[in-house]
């Protein structure tokens, strides 16, 4: 049962991002409906129930453990499982980390530091007030920002994760990457994905191809390619002049499915072994049919097993291709 988890196309499937929580205190436009219906509580996996899941992995050779939501930090006694996990580290896990926009971070950045927590990604869109309201609909950057502060306080590396918006942070590109090299963190340009009905915003509007972004980079600054790799899908390049690490994640302008090593379990244990495909194996029944772990780590070398070659996202016939039913949210961010 330690036999490592080998995909089909013989990719080592070492990094698990896990979410929490559908929850969020944010209505992001790209990520969330504005009224959202979410899941009852009986639905979710139990603090418990996810410590179990999640060790499962580690012993079956997941090196990397990403917590997402939704928002993880709003689900309630989250900090017990960040206490718990923690145990692997040094040992079979070599990071603990989480993706949060950032709102609770001023009470949770110690904890999370004390849990063993060394760098986190805090997605970032603008740096304009009202347009940062805009956006998450109700969300305070001057919170956000505050958190980020208590974290750099703690000791925590930042990573900004930037959603690349045609239209609305286009104008911005210079002041983020400026601010971040002000505050030494790294910053990461994502394409906007086409996930889950939006109601009334288009993605093609919405839709900013990072070759166009990079570009726009290239006629200020020199970019040199970069091998780095963390385990994610990003592709870097350092900017001479400033000396900053940038990441750009083009699931649409560029497939980056050949080296995937990950897979995504949501709140209610659906395992998604490709964030842009619809097939998921349940992981909740298995882990609540017995208390046993071979149940559960048997559905989880099946799963992988099917993992397939990659997603099928595609914007380039002036249409939304590939496109998958459930939110951002709901397999975790």
């Amino acid at each position: 049962m330690n036999a490592p988890l080998i995909d089909p196309f013989a990719r080592r499937i070492d990094y698990l991002r896990v979410s929490v929580t559908d929850r969020c205190d944010f209505r992001c436009t790209y990520c969330m409906a504005e009224h959202m219906t979410f899941l009852p509580k009986k639905e979710l996996l139990t603090l418990e129930e996810l410590d179990r899941l999640c060790s499962a992995f580690v012993r079956m050779g997941v090196r990397k453990l990403r917590i997402t939501g939704g928002e993880p930090l709003v689900r309630k006694g989250i900090m017990t499982f960040f206490e718990g996990m923690s145990r692997h580290l040094g040992g079979l896990l070599d990071e603990l980390t989480l993706t949060t926009n950032g709102s609770q971070l001023e009470r949770f950045a110690q904890p999370l530091a004390d849990a063993g927590v060394r760098r986190i990604n805090v997605s970032l869109d603008t740096l304009d007030p009202e347009k940062f309201r805009a956006i998450t609909r109700w969300g305070s950057l001057d919170k956000v920002r505050r958190g980020i502060a208590a974290a750099q306080a703690a000791g925590l590396r930042i990573k900004i994760n930037t959603v690349a918006l045609k239209g609305f942070n286009e104008a911005e590109l210079f002041d983020l990457l400026a601010w971040c090299a002000a505050e030494e963190m790294d910053l990461t340009f994502i394409e906007v994905m086409p996930m889950g009905d939006m109601g009334e915003v288009q993605r093609l509007d919405q839709y900013w191809p990072l070759k166009d972004l990079r570009a726009r980079l290239a006629e200020r600054y020199t970019l040199t390619e970069l091998s780095h790799r963390t385990g994610g899908p990003a592709r870097y390049v350092r900017i001479e002049e400033t000396g900053q690490q940038i990441g750009f994640i083009t699931p649409l302008t560029h497939n980056f499915c050949e080296s995937c090593n990950r897979v995504r379990v949501t709140c209610t244990g659906e395992l998604y072994m490709c964030l842009g495909q619809e097939d998921m194996a349940d992981l909740r029944a298995p882990l609540r049919m017995s208390e046993a772990d071979a149940p559960l780590e048997d559905a989880i070398r099946r799963a992988i097993a099917r993992k397939p070659k990659g997603h099928d996202f595609d914007y380039s016939r002036q249409a939304v291709e590939g496109q998958v039913t459930r939110h951002m949210s709901h397999t975790g961010g």
